[in-house]
């Protein structure tokens, strides 16, 4: 199983972000302040510098966490905040990804761990290896979709943090090594030792980083490229030599500078780029118009471009007045979705859920959708503010994803933010821009999300809501006028077989099915007995089960994952069985998910009624999530 990381890198460069340090301390951070206490007392100044790296061109952005090991915290009498800075500094990377709706990849910073960690020079090994285990595993845990091992200069410390992360981590490791003006490194070793021992230690990517400007990298790039061709390099270098001008220290080399040596850099090998000390977004910026002149990253972008194709949906019919005022459409009876004509077909669907971006892109979900339906789903499920959090409007993400991806979308619908005549007018809207596989929801109270003060309107609740949309299918609005044409909705309900009161879910569920839905989706689930136990309690209060159903699964990333879910996030109940499990898995976490997803799929679809899944990625990891449907067969 490789990495989704990996399989980008081998399609082209990717460019990474510049220095934090060097912008904190622009915005007045102190030259003795440590700069990844601001995780936790100016965030806004960590996130917005993130933002400014994603919108000059990063496709990989780091977290603010390269001495937030235990030794360096140490100096700063920070030792007991490990675990909040860590995980402080994904979340908030993760954050600037969601405002921008990039498809940006973060990476956990880790740096050696300084002189605390050493006796007379010499590293403290268990000491070492108990710190680096510890900030490694929140970095994991928090989201990090890779670690960077920046700016190391002792062979035997690197090589200590690699063994940790692979022994703690399925994530793909890039160590960078840095070099002096001599182009070796403290300890002596020229680059091509520096290339071998990397090779040997089996990293993803090898590369240097800090040390001096771009063209002294690239004489050492050069240099680990011909010892060890096979290798993946990266290249950050610092904005030249620094120098002191009061209390400012001044980095030389300009942006366009930078841009200049993109082109050699990738000529000696390197696939990830960026910059180091000294580095702005705009030398970001320059370092991306490089790349895209480059050929590989034309070819990348055309390629990316013919993922994205046209709709593929039914076009709406077309409407004619009569000389009576009434209208008319050139189809008598509305056609279902395709959706609805594969359940009504007996076919097994696969939808996978995006949520919509904090901010004004949607490029990441997009690129989301492109990927389930390259992997053979069937929908695209869009949640509509989960966790009552701002987000990107539903219907205007689904609209874009039909129109630019080519996929049906199923739009999350709540009556929380909505009145009587906004929830007809906006499906009326909805079903107009061919949006119209609906699951009606009540929605979580605003109490619970980042705008607290907001109103909720509740008029009716998801029960309402149904019988709504089912009166519009008939041709009528909720107070029986007639439209004069019927609506073509195909209605789903969501369900959740792990409440301990089961009863009354079942009945709760039962008058949402009465009161017209076609289908309906679960919570995820963990175990088939959870699901079985709902089903036969369902026909034993109610009779012969009466719609399709979607099983919600989640495939889960490792076992801290396991835990916060089945502990901090309402709605999701994991199995003992299943967490130990993957504590038993340790770094093959992911793995071991994927593994236990696609054996509950398989039990799953042996169930009655069971005729799809409704997949939930983790961290934005489309790619990870589809790899549970590579156990079924689509034509059985």
């Amino acid at each position: 199983m490789s990495h989704p990381f990996l399989d980008r890198l081998a399609r082209g460069p990717l460019l990474g972000d510049g220095a934090l340090g060097t912008m904190l301390h622009a915005r007045g951070a102190g030259l003795d302040r440590c700069v990844e206490e601001f995780n936790l007392t100016q965030p806004d100044w960590v996130r917005e510098i993130h933002l400014a790296y994603i919108r000059a061109g990063a496709e990989v952005i780091q977290a603010n966490s390269f001495g937030a090991s235990r030794p360096r915290l140490a100096e700063f009498n920070l030792a007991d905040k490990v675990r909040k800075i860590n995980f402080r500094g994904v979340k908030l990377a993760r954050e600037a990804r969601e405002m921008s709706g990039q498809a940006v990849w973060i990476a956990g910073s880790v740096g050696p761990l300084g002189k605390r960690a050493h006796v007379n020079g010499v590293l403290r090994a268990e000491a070492a290896r108990a710190a680096f285990t510890e900030q490694i595993g929140v970095l994991w845990e928090a989201g990090a979709d890779l670690l960077i091992f920046e700016t190391f200069s002792d062979p035997a410390e690197l090589a200590l943090a690699v063994a940790v992360a692979r022994a703690e981590t399925d994530l793909p490791v890039v160590a960078e090594i840095t070099v002096g003006n001599d182009g070796v490194t403290a300890t002596g070793a020229s680059p091509a030792e520096a290339a071998h021992a990397l090779a040997k230690l089996g990293v993803d990517v090898a590369g240097v980083n800090c040390s001096v400007g771009p063209a002294r990298v690239l004489e050492v790039i050069t240099q680990m490229h011909a010892a060890e061709p096979a290798l993946r390099l990266s290249a950050m270098p610092n904005a030249g030599f620094p120098f002191r001008a009061g209390d400012r220290v001044i980095y030389p080399s300009a942006p366009h500078y930078f841009a200049e040596h993109v082109g050699p850099l990738l000529n000696a090998g390197v696939a990830l780029i960026g910059g180091c000390c000294g580095t702005t977004p705009e030398h970001i910026r320059a370092m991306r118009e490089a790349l895209e002149q480059n050929a590989n990253r034309k070819s990348q972008i055309a390629n990316r471009k013919s993922q994205i194709t046209g709709p593929e949906l039914s076009p709406t019919p077309m409407v004619r007045v009569s000389s009576l005022g009434l209208v008319e459409t050139d189809a008598e009876a509305p056609q279902p979705t395709g959706l609805l004509q594969k359940l009504r077909a007996g076919k097994f669907v696969v939808s996978v859920e995006v949520d919509p971006p904090r901010g004004f892109s949607p490029a990441k979900m997009l690129e989301g959708a492109a990927v389930a339906k390259a992997r053979g789903a069937d929908a695209v499920n869009v949640a509509d503010s989960p966790m009552a959090r701002v987000r990107m409007g539903a219907l205007a993400l689904c609209v874009l994803i039909q129109q630019q991806v080519g996929i049906e979308s199923i739009l999350h619908f709540t009556t929380r933010d909505r009145s009587l005549m906004a929830l007809q007018s906006d499906l009326i809207g909805s079903h107009a821009l061919g949006v119209r596989n609906v699951i009606a929801l009540t929605g979580d109270q605003p109490s619970l999300g980042d705008q607290p003060e907001s109103t909720a309107v509740y008029d009716v609740d998801s029960i309402g809501l149904v019988k709504i949309i089912s009166q519009f299918n008939q041709g009528l609005d909720r107070s029986g006028k007639p439209f004069g044409t019927r609506s073509a909705f195909t209605i789903a309900v969501a369900c959740d077989p792990t409440r301990p009161d089961l009863a009354r879910e079942v009945d709760r569920f039962h008058q949402k099915v009465s009161a017209g839905a076609h289908l309906t989706m679960t919570q995820p689930i963990f175990d088939p007995a959870v699901w079985r136990r709902f089903f036969d309690l369902y026909q034993e209060r109610h009779g012969d089960f009466p719609v399709s159903v979607l099983i919600g699964i989640l495939p889960l990333q490792s076992h801290r994952h396991a835990s916060f879910l089945h502990n901090e996030v309402p709605g999701i109940t994991i199995p003992e069985a299943a967490l130990a499990r993957m504590e038993r898995a340790g770094a093959e976490g992911r793995r071991e998910g994927v593994k236990m997803a696609q054996e509950l799929l398989l039990e799953l679809m042996e169930q009655p009624k069971v005729q799809g899944v409704y997949l939930m990625p983790s961290f934005g990891r489309y790619e990870v999530a589809c790899e549970v449907l590579d156990v079924v067969k689509r034509d059985a």
